[in-house]
């Protein structure tokens, strides 16, 4: 977890396990100081399987991924339950750009729920304030992910509002989500 104490070599090992496919040992450092103290409590909250945590948004990759600098360790983010347009889809460019705004060289606080399959991180996303997640599908820059995102979630009826207002991807007649046009261009690429 990056050099949080000058010295590791005190640190005592009672523990290991992985998250977001970084090997995080639990530790108990043998010196009462404030700054290894916060450490091992970040240590811990990582190590869980669901965790909060906060660091400062260093990359915006497209409408729904970012990345997250959290103790000096890059920590790629998929915003869960939404799916932003791709980069060569239309408003992939726009979704992108919306995210910036909103998360772009802002503190970040992340509630994640776990990691997929590419191994980033899995969390509802807050840059100071305002949730990301849910205000990339008000502005009409990403879907909710049907594949995921729980029956019941507010997130629909937002959905529904912006496809109803017409704003972003909604002005298309017919927008294609990003799941469909995936598939797509993996049956054409064959």
């Amino acid at each position: 977890m990056g050099n949080i104490c000058n010295d590791l070599a005190n640190w005592e090992t009672v523990g290991a396990s992985e998250v977001d496919g970084h090997r995080v040992r639990t530790a108990i450092y043998s010196s009462k100081s404030a700054a290894c103290a916060v450490a091992f409590g970040l240590l811990s909250a990582l190590s869980a399987q669901a965790a909060e945590f906060t660091g400062k948004v260093i990359r915006i990759s497209d409408g729904d991924t970012l990345t997250v600098l959290v103790d000096r360790n890059q920590i790629k983010v998929r915003l869960m339950d939404i799916d932003a347009p791709e980069s060569k889809q239309a408003f992939g460019s726009r979704s992108k750009q919306s995210l910036s705004e909103l998360c772009f060289g802002k503190i970040a606080t992340l509630q994640s729920s776990g990691s997929d399959r590419y191994k980033r991180t899995l969390a509802q996303v807050t840059c100071n304030g305002t949730d990301a997640n849910t205000e990339q599908v008000r502005r009409g820059m990403a879907w909710v992910y049907e594949r995921y995102a729980p029956t019941g979630s507010p997130l629909y009826g937002i959905q529904a509002e912006s496809k109803l207002g017409k704003r972003g991807l909604w002005v298309d007649t017919s927008p294609v989500p990003p799941w469909e046009w995936r598939r797509a261009q993996a049956t054409t690429s064959r």
